[in-house]
């Protein structure tokens, strides 16, 4: 029907560009009929061993991948796993699960498919699911535990100490405040904003948050500074708070510049080989470490979206961008998970850590290629985006559905870690499908979207 958010019909794609969308909505269908087959109502696929596997018992793979099928228009799909949602999922069933990705797979997730059905079983979904985690709230700090069990109404903090990764409590805020939007209820907003302003209240060095925070006093636990893991999407989430509230909220935007200063003084740094890379180090007591996780490729995008509002840096995201490419240059045409940089004179500018040489099938780098698209139109971030989606169609691609992760990026043939993640179809599929697409470009522009950090896209209001 023509309920919801369609597509423009009227937009002439350049037939490449469109072939090579068709080729990712393939990936989707290759990757859905995987997952349906072996896996359908659990979290995630093993795509070798033809079986579902348990994370949280609340059908992750299939909730995080329902607005890529909207958007691919794989229509039929959808309304099966909106049948799916409606009659058996049961968040209040469910026993523990972690706080922050619950929110940005499961109720992220569920607002975006909302958002661009209008279908309003997912709203109703999203909230029972919020309401479930609310336990997880009552803190005397403000600063949520990080795990809540649904059924029983009990949260705790497994970590050391109390301690929780910055990320967790600040990549909560652009679902629960669109859902207390959404449903005119202000409870859901209130605690997430409680959580968030006790965040921008802690001690920053130039505009840099340390590692952990404590649940249990609301202070920063030390840990050293990074834009990969534990870290990440702080720093997302402060840009985007500010475009999701039509720009009103002026602490967010100060937070945001703040840091982006506070990256450029101690953290970017340039690798000593020939390429001379420019990428963003770690930090520990003073001294600078040349690693990087293919999780900081995110900042590209961030950077190049502020820019268009006045509050980036288009210069650094597309050297940054440049760089994430570059991690792509293994023998499989694929990343690894954390890359090191020769911090002085070297033949070679990268190297790789056995250890860190698996490939999860993440977003990060096509994500940052589709606001550099879309933001410089230069063809060359299709390009790249067009060379990745290859890599795993050749490496990752299991014959009899779904796509696996990959062991190590340094060895032909791969081996296979026997895991579909479900940002793979939420995230990775979504963004090369809006990479080579034409037809979403005005309906689903920058201006009145905002992707949360699962790459569920929920709605910009006006202030």
């Amino acid at each position: 029907g023509s309920q919801g958010l369609q597509a423009s019909a009227a937009v002439v794609s350049d037939p490449k560009w469109a072939q090579r969308r068709e080729a990712v909505v393939g990936a989707m269908r290759h990757a859905w009929k995987g997952y349906k087959e072996a896996a359908w109502g659990q979290d995630e696929l093993a795509p070798r061993g033809r079986h579902g596997m348990k994370w949280f018992g609340m059908g992750l793979t299939l909730i995080d991948s329902l607005d890529t099928l909207w958007l691919m228009d794989m229509k039929a799909e959808f309304h099966e796993a909106q049948q799916w949602v409606s009659s058996s999922f049961h968040p209040m069933h469910t026993g523990n699960v972690n706080l922050f990705e619950c929110t940005i797979r499961i109720v992220g997730g569920l607002l975006s498919a909302f958002a661009l059905s209008g279908e309003k079983i997912f709203l109703t979904k999203a909230a029972e699911t919020a309401d479930g985690m609310m336990p997880a709230f009552k803190t005397a700090s403000g600063i949520p535990h990080s795990d809540v069990n649904l059924a029983r109404g009990t949260a705790d903090d497994p970590g050391p100490g109390g301690n929780v990764g910055i990320s967790e409590p600040s990549s909560i805020q652009l679902e629960y405040r669109y859902l207390s939007r959404a449903t005119k209820n202000g409870k859901y907003a209130a605690v997430a904003d409680k959580a968030m302003d006790v965040l921008l209240s802690l001690p920053k060095r130039d505009g840099l948050a340390d590692m952990f925070v404590s649940s249990r006093s609301g202070r920063s636990a030390g840990g050293r500074i990074t834009l990969g893991a534990r870290v990440d999407s702080y720093y997302e989430y402060l840009l985007k708070q500010w475009l999701q509230t039509g720009k009103s909220e002026d602490k967010f935007r100060s937070a945001w510049e703040d840091a982006v200063a506070g990256i450029k003084k101690h953290l970017v740094k340039t690798s000593g080989g020939p390429k001379k890379l420019t990428y963003i180090a770690e930090m520990e007591g003073g001294h600078s470490i040349p690693k990087m996780d293919h999780l900081v490729c995110f900042l590209a995008g961030s950077l190049a979206l502020g820019s268009v509002h006045g509050a980036g840096d288009l210069d650094l995201a597309k050297r940054l961008g440049q760089t994430c490419i570059e991690i792509y240059d293994a023998p499989t045409g694929l990343a690894p998970e954390i890359v090191h940089f020769h911090e002085h004179s070297d033949p070679k500018d990268i190297y790789i850590k056995t250890p860190d040489a698996h490939n999860l099938l993440r977003p990060e780098t096509v994500e940052s290629l589709f606001y550099l698209w879309r933001i410089t139109g230069e063809e060359r971030w299709r390009e790249a985006g067009w060379k990745m989606f290859l890599a795993w169609e050749k490496h990752s691609k299991v014959s009899t559905g779904g796509y696996s992760s990959v062991q190590s990026v340094l060895h032909i043939p791969v081996s296979w870690r026997d895991k579909m993640e479900s940002f793979f179809p939420a995230e990775t599929l979504k963004y090369l499908f809006l990479l080579f697409d034409d037809t979403w470009t005005e309906k689903l522009s920058l201006d009145q979207w905002v992707f949360n950090t699962e790459a569920h896209p929920l709605p910009v209001w006006k202030s």
